[in-house]
């Protein structure tokens, strides 16, 4: 299975740079990853919603360039299904199972996703009711896909 990680802007951060690069490493054994980061707009301060909704759009266009028709679009939003680590897992050996080879995980900017890009969308997943920063999401997400397959192969998963 192919795993894409589709994300605004870049990791700055040195220890976040380090936690993504190691769990890229460790999936590797498991699936083929690929992470696309794509270049954020700058958000003005105190923006209007048209300001903001053309960013998103940008923003938007951006990742989009990269999802194919066949592919399966899971994005990150606050509204999404909130599911623990085995119910995740599950979501995830399903879709191979369904035939799905090519999973996209998208993660917006800091002020959201565009709307053509929801209504691409074939699973919206929230994992908390807290706001995180995008940069740390994207190791929380590379870690529970590893915890993922580590609970589909039988393996322990609480290391």
């Amino acid at each position: 299975m192919k795993i894409t990680l589709l994300t605004v802007g870049k990791i700055k951060e040195k220890y976040l740079r380090d936690a993504i690069a190691e769990y890229s490493k460790r999936l590797s054994k498991y699936c083929k990853l690929e992470i696309v980061e794509v270049a954020d707009e700058k958000t003005p301060d105190h923006a209007s919603e048209v300001v903001e909704k053309s960013i998103r759009d940008k923003e938007g266009e951006r990742l989009m360039r990269y999802i194919r028709d066949d592919d399966y679009v899971i994005t990150l939003e606050i509204g999404g299904k909130m599911l623990d680590s085995v119910a995740f897992s599950r979501q995830l050996g399903n879709l191979g199972i369904q035939g799905q080879s090519h999973i996209c995980f998208v993660i917006g900017g800091s002020i959201g996703l565009g709307d053509a890009l929801l209504k691409r969308s074939n699973y919206a997943l929230s994992f908390s009711k807290m706001t995180f920063p995008h940069q740390l999401m994207r190791v929380i997400l590379l870690e529970q896909i590893y915890r993922s397959y580590r609970i589909m192969t039988n393996q322990p998963y609480h290391k």
